[in-house]
């Protein structure tokens, strides 16, 4: 078995890193879309608790909904804008002609992840705090387990993608975008998950997400919360990412085997 060297996934990494250097339009996403979704989410809190019964602050159950989710699509779109890359340049061949196995380039893509996502953490918890006085400490110490369940589940989602990419060619890129959207009705981000109908909830219960925004809930609300109930959410999560890269080497196979990534190109999708 090929031992995997971190040394060439991190050259994934720095190639995503001159490429933004060379290019500063690239690290807007990383900063706009959270700011607006801060700023707007922000003042809706603020309004809802100026008409709502005093000693209950929306902030914590939705401008800290948002920042979480916020963060799961980070992660996710920094696996896949990665990949994105090497497809909208056709990098591919380049790529693969070199020693770099298929674990490595995965490899490369997630540590791309953890690094963008990191930034735009950042980002969301200083806007929250300073213009919003969100104070984080309301979580307590489950706020870690809670972005790390969101975490492993974008990276999952976002391994997943890419193969989709890879399998059905550039023009289906248009998949990415929406996974956040669709999933975000299943899971309760805003709204407890009792509200949702059995055949929904079903599908919540296996989805690492749904655990987060409930335990987050019950938490500002007072409530107790079984780190039992999250570590299954953590380990569907895990679950998810070995089938997901799983998937993305038998796509990656085929590809190869099948001179996909040869005559890679917006009509490849046979």
């Amino acid at each position: 078995m090929k031992t995997l060297r971190f040394n060439r996934a991190a050259a994934i990494v720095l190639r995503q890193f001159y490429l933004m250097r060379g290019s500063p339009a690239r690290l807007l996403p990383l900063f706009v879309w959270v700011a607006i979704d801060i700023v707007l989410w922000g003042f809706i809190t603020k309004y809802l608790n100026s008409i709502a019964a005093p000693g209950f602050n929306f902030a914590y159950t939705l401008l800290g909904a948002v920042l979480l989710w916020d963060f799961f699509g980070r992660v996710m779109l920094g696996v896949t804008t990665a990949f994105l890359e090497d497809v909208w340049s056709r990098n591919f061949i380049n790529i693969f002609a070199t020693p770099l196995s298929i674990s490595e380039y995965v490899t490369g893509l997630v540590m791309t992840s953890i690094s963008t996502s990191l930034i735009g953490l950042a980002v969301m918890m200083a806007l929250a705090m300073l213009v919003f006085g969100l104070s984080f400490f309301v979580y307590g110490l489950m706020l870690i387990p809670f972005l790390l369940v969101l975490f492993l589940f974008g990276i999952a989602l976002g391994v997943f993608a890419s193969a989709v990419v890879l399998r059905l060619g550039p023009a289906s890129e248009w998949l990415v975008w929406p996974v956040p959207a669709l999933l975000s009705p299943f899971v309760g981000v805003f709204y407890p998950l009792s509200t949702l109908p059995s055949w929904m909830r079903v599908v919540a219960h296996i989805l690492p997400p749904s655990y987060v925004f409930e335990g987050m809930r019950t938490i500002v609300l007072g409530g107790r919360f079984s780190g039992i109930t999250l570590l299954w959410g953590g380990c569907l999560a895990v679950l998810y990412i070995m089938l997901a890269g799983g998937y993305f080497v038998h796509v990656y196979r085929y590809a190869a085997r099948t001179g996909l990534l040869a005559r890679y190109s917006a009509e490849s999708a046979s």
